[in-house]
């Protein structure tokens, strides 16, 4: 009986605060938790991540990210072919397995090209620097948190859209009522069945941030399992 009680108070505080709390309140709080000094914004520092797919080699990652410089770069390797990006301002540059001037046949073949450069920089930029990147310009935050249940765990629920220049996706990122650390986050595109989820384990602190370590991504439309990122803070 007293479990019961103590599960009722705690299901009737969790319904309550989402009520009450606003999207930028969630968002705030979550930063917090994430970025409590905010370094985000003068991040200068690597990660090393490496994506484990089913049937396929692993992939090793070292990223380099300078904001204040405009600086990125990500040096990937699987087996034995080894690419290099680099975006310094607005100047690009392309290695292939050292090769820092590669035939035009090997840059359309593994796209070293600065549209797979800028993507790269996107990507990269964009996830590892969740929630903080939910305050860019272009970032519509729906002010209603909905609370869902999800894999079996209660969250408070964060939706965001974007300005059509800057992306169609629908994105939903689910905090954990108590902490506010990110644990879910999940796109959908124009179709309906579209889209993944990507479920977020561990933390590693990096420049004083609190990053994810793990992302599982999977579909939405079946559950199917599609890649593991680990991210350490070295080699």
């Amino acid at each position: 009986m007293k479990r019961r009680i103590i599960f009722l108070l705690l299901f009737i505080s969790i319904a309550s605060f989402s009520q009450e709390i606003t999207g930028d309140e969630l968002l705030e709080k979550a930063i917090q938790f994430h970025d409590p000094n905010g370094n985000w914004a003068t991040f200068n520092g690597e990660l090393f991540v490496t994506m484990n797919v089913p049937k396929k080699s692993p992939r090793k990652s070292v990223i380099k990210i300078n904001l204040p410089e405009e600086y990125f770069s990500v040096i990937a390797t699987r087996d034995t072919i080894t690419t290099e990006y680099i975006l310094d301002k607005n100047t690009s540059s392309f290695t292939f397995n050292g090769d820092n001037n590669p035939s035009e046949a090997i840059k359309k073949k593994y796209n070293l090209d600065i549209i797979r450069a800028s993507f790269l920089k996107n990507y990269y930029t964009y996830l590892y620097g969740l929630p903080m990147k939910l305050k860019d310009n272009g970032t519509v935050i729906d002010q209603k948190v909905e609370k869902k249940n999800f894999k079996g765990k209660d969250y408070l629920v964060l939706k965001a859209t974007y300005n059509k220049e800057v992306g169609k996706d629908t994105w939903y990122f689910y905090f954990d009522p108590e902490t506010c650390a990110m644990e879910v986050y999940q796109f959908f595109k124009e179709a309906k069945d579209s889209g993944e989820y990507i479920l977020l384990s561990g933390l590693e602190t990096i420049n004083e941030i609190k990053i994810p370590k793990n992302r599982a991504w999977y579909y939405n439309k079946n559950n199917a399992y599609l890649a593991t990122d680990i991210l350490s803070s070295q080699k």
